[in-house]
C-alpha cells in the first residue's frame, strides 16, 4: 500500500520522542532527521522536504511544545497540521460550469489511467445527480476507443465517438450531442504520450480553445513518483490545468507525488485511484491522507464507504434481529455481501486507527475467505440457513462438497456465526448503547459487520 514505509518510519520516528518527558532542541533536530530520511525515501522532491522540516522544526522548538505536559504529542500535531498544509489544506470539489453541459479535460502521459480514471469519475459524477457523457478524443493508442466503451457499458454511461476523425471536431461535436442527449457534464479522453512533445501539446490546447472546458485534470500515474510531479509543471504550464487525479495509489507506490504535486505546481488533487475496480475511486482530503500517513486510520473516509455501501433499511433490521436472537445465515451472507461493498479489505483495514502498516506486520487479509464463506451458505437449503442446528455431519459433507470446500471450512464459519450471536446475547440494551456510543457512526450497523472482532473470519 502506498505511503506504507513512510509511515513505518514516521512511527518509529516518533516512537523515540514519546519516551522523553520533556524535548530539547536536540531531540527535535534528532526527529526531524529522520522526518526528512524517511520523506527523501519517500520520492518527496529535496526542495519539498527541505522546506517542509524547516517549518515543522521551527514550529517545535518553540515554547508551545518545549512547555507541554506530553511534547511528543505536540510534534506530532505540527507534523500532521503541515502535511495537511503541504497536500492543499482542504478537499477542492470538481469545476461545474453554470452553462451546460459543463466539459471535464482529462489530460496526461499515455499509461496513466485517464480512460479508466475518466469512467470512474464519471460514475462518481452520476451520483452526485449528474447525467455524464465520455468522449472518445484518443484516435491514436490502439483500442483505446473500444476501452473506454467497455468500460462505459460497465458503468452504463454512454459513449461518444467518431471513429478516428479530428480530436478537436469530436470534441466539438460532443457538446451538441451532449444538449441534445440532455447530458449535463462531458468527459473528454484525450490522447496521450509517452513522453511530452510539442505536437501533443498542440492538439491539447487547440481541444481547449474550442470548447472552453471548466476543468482540465491531469491524470498522474502515482508509481512514477517524481517523474509524476515533473510532468504535473510540464502540463500546467502548457495548458493551466486546474486540477490532478492520481492514479494507483493502492499499489508500491512510495506516495513522494501526492506529497510533492501540490507544491510543484500549485494546483490541487481532486481525487485518488484507489484500486482496479471502476467503483474505487476517492475525493482527496489533505488532512484524512495525513491521519493515514501518520497511521491515525481515517475515520471519515470510512464512514463515507460505508453509508454508501450498506442499505439502512437492512443494517436496522439486522441489529434488531441480532437483539433478539433471530439473526440468520441468510441475514449473516447479507451484511458480508455489503461488507464487500465497501471495496478492498486491506485499504478498510488501513482507515481504520491503530491498524497501521506495522500493526499488520505478517497478518494476510485474504478476500477469498470472505467468498469460501458466501458458498458455504449458498450452499445450504433455505431451511439450513434458518436453522443451523439441523447440519449434522452428512448435511456438512454434502454442503462442502457443493461450495467446494472442507467440512472444517463448515465448521469454522459456524463457529463464527455462533460467536457472533454469543457476543450479542451479552449484550442488554444498556451495553448496547454503550458500544454504539464507542463506535460512533457504526453503531447503527448493528454488528453488521460479521467476524469483525479481529477479523479472524477473514484470514488475518
Amino acid at each position: 500500500m502506498a505511503f506504507e514505509s513512510l509511515t513505518e518510519k514516521l512511527n518509529a520516528a516518533f516512537k523515540k520522542l514519546r519516551g522523553k518527558g520533556r524535548l530539547t532542541s536536540s531531540d527535535i533536530k534528532e526527529a526531524m532527521r529522520e522526518v526528512r530520511m524517511a520523506l527523501l525515501e519517500a520520492d518527496v522532491s529535496y526542495k519539498v522536504v527541505k522546506d517542509f522540516t524547516k517549518t515543522v522544526t521551527e514550529r517545535a522548538s518553540g515554547a508551545e511544545v518545549l512547555e507541554a505536559l506530553s511534547p511528543a504529542q505536540m510534534v506530532i500535531k505540527i507534523v500532521n497540521e503541515e502535511l495537511c498544509a503541504l497536500m492543499g489544506g482542504e478537499n477542492e470539489k470538481i469545476n461545474i460550469s453554470s452553462k451546460s453541459p459543463s466539459i471535464v479535460m482529462l489530460v496526461g502521459l499515455q499509461g496513466a489511467g485517464k480512460t479508466t480514471n475518466g469512467a470512474k469519475l464519471a460514475a462518481y459524477m452520476r451520483k452526485q445527480s449528474k447525467r455524464p457523457l465520455l468522449v472518445a478524443c484518443d484516435i491514436y493508442r490502439p483500442a483505446a476507443i473500444k476501452q473506454l466503451e467497455t468500460v462505459g457499458a460497465q458503468l452504463d454511461i454512454p459513449v461518444f465517438q467518431m471513429g478516428q476523425t479530428d480530436p478537436v471536431d469530436i470534441a466539438k461535436a460532443s457538446v451538441e450531442y451532449a444538449r441534445k442527449h440532455g447530458n449535463d457534464l462531458i468527459f473528454l479522453d484525450t490522447a496521450g504520450r509517452l513522453h511530452i512533445d510539442e505536437e501533443l501539446m498542440n492538439e491539447l490546447k487547440n481541444i481547449k480553445a474550442a470548447v472552453e472546458p471548466a476543468e482540465i485534470l491531469l491524470v498522474v500515474d502515482a508509481m512514477t513518483g517524481q517523474d509524476a510531479v515533473n510532468a504535473a509543471a510540464a502540463f500546467d504550464e502548457a495548458l493551466g490545468i486546474t486540477g490532478v487525479m492520481l492514479s494507483k495509489l493502492d499499489g508500491d507506490a512510495r506516495g513522494g507525488a501526492a506529497l510533492s504535486v501540490r507544491a510543484a505546481t500549485g494546483k490541487p488533487i481532486k481525487f485518488i485511484g484507489t484500486g482496479e475496480k471502476l467503483d474505487m475511486i476517492e475525493p482527496f482530503h489533505p488532512e484524512r491522507m495525513a491521519s493515514r500517513i501518520l497511521g491515525m486510520g481515517d475515520v471519515l473516509t470510512l464512514i463515507e464507504k460505508a453509508e454508501q455501501s450498506f442499505d439502512e433499511k437492512k443494517a436496522l433490521e439486522a441489529a434488531e434481529k441480532l437483539r433478539a436472537n433471530k439473526f440468520t445465515l441468510t441475514d449473516y451472507l447479507d451484511q458480508m455481501g455489503q461488507l464487500r461493498n465497501m471495496g478492498d479489505l486491506e485499504s478498510i483495514v488501513g482507515m481504520i486507527p491503530g491498524m497501521d502498516a506495522k500493526a499488520l506486520k505478517g497478518a494476510k487479509i485474504d478476500d477469498k475467505a470472505m467468498a469460501r464463506q458466501e458458498a458455504i451458505i449458498l450452499s445450504m437449503t433455505p431451511a439450513e440457513r434458518e436453522n443451523p442446528s439441523l447440519l449434522n455431519s452428512s448435511r456438512k459433507k454434502r454442503i462442502a462438497a457443493g461450495s467446494g470446500t472442507a467440512v472444517v471450512d463448515v465448521n469454522r464459519l459456524l463457529k463464527q456465526y455462533e460467536s457472533l450471536q454469543q457476543m450479542m446475547k451479552q449484550l442488554n440494551g444498556k451495553n448496547m448503547k454503550k458500544l454504539q456510543k464507542k463506535m460512533g457512526r457504526f453503531g447503527g450497523m448493528g454488528g453488521g459487520f460479521p467476524g469483525m472482532p479481529g477479523f479472524g473470519g477473514f484470514g488475518i
